[in-house]
């Protein structure tokens, strides 16, 4: 796995791509690619990182893995590209940024324009087969994503990291809350979200609420 990350990420996290499990994961990745479709796109695979530069991150949105199905997946959590039907979770999205702050629903479901605004768009396993959610969990891409999150955690102040999701929730240990904001709710999904909990969490006006508090400019959701 040709590795092309942003030379700011590579300053914080550059030594695992040293490390041993790091070895066993390209060996992994490379073969699952070479065997079959696997998304998202290799040069696609590290996008989070390369669009949202460590010194320029405000807002850290942790996925689980990227869409398995053709065309979804685009190295963002909860994003698709341009003219791709918006996935059940990112309607919902959509839906509680209108009741939360009275934006319309948008065409496009690709978050590239928040990625460039300072979210971290962060799935903690990066890559999957076709067809087959979770395929590439527990082969080395929680080590990498846990140390971005503790990397940021550490080495930044003042960041808002948002969790939806019991997956998600499971990462609050990794974050130093006395000097970061963490938000937390139910999964977007319809499943979780029709439940209750979703609808009406208000975090994207929290999060800019803390932001412009601590004399940072507010996300455009």
């Amino acid at each position: 796995m040709n590795v092309k990350i942003d030379e700011t990420w590579k300053r914080h996290i550059g030594a695992e791509f040293d490390k041993q499990y790091f070895t066993g994961l390209a060996r992994f990745v490379r073969q699952e690619y070479a065997q079959g479709t696997c998304y998202p796109p290799g040069n696609l695979i590290f996008n989070a990182f390369n669009l949202c530069p460590f010194d320029r991150v405000k807002v850290v949105i942790i996925g689980q893995d990227p869409y398995h199905e053709a065309g979804q997946a685009n190295g963002l959590s909860f994003s698709v590209g341009d003219g791709v039907p918006l996935p059940p979770s990112l309607v919902n999205i959509f839906k509680e940024i209108e009741l939360d702050l009275g934006k319309p629903m948008p065409a496009s479901g690709d978050l590239s324009r928040w990625a460039r605004q300072g979210v971290l768009l962060l799935n903690a396993t990066l890559t999957v087969r076709a067809h087959r959610a979770a395929s590439h969990q527990r082969h080395g891409w929680e080590a990498f994503t846990d140390a971005a999150i503790r990397a940021l955690s550490a080495g930044r102040d003042h960041l808002v990291f948002i969790l939806w999701g019991g997956y998600a929730r499971s990462k609050a240990p990794l974050i130093d809350a006395t000097r970061h904001l963490i938000l937390e709710s139910v999964h977007p999904s319809p499943l979780s979200a029709n439940r209750g909990g979703w609808f009406g969490n208000h975090h994207f006006s929290r999060a800019n609420a803390y932001l412009e508090e601590h004399g940072k400019a507010k996300i455009d959701w």
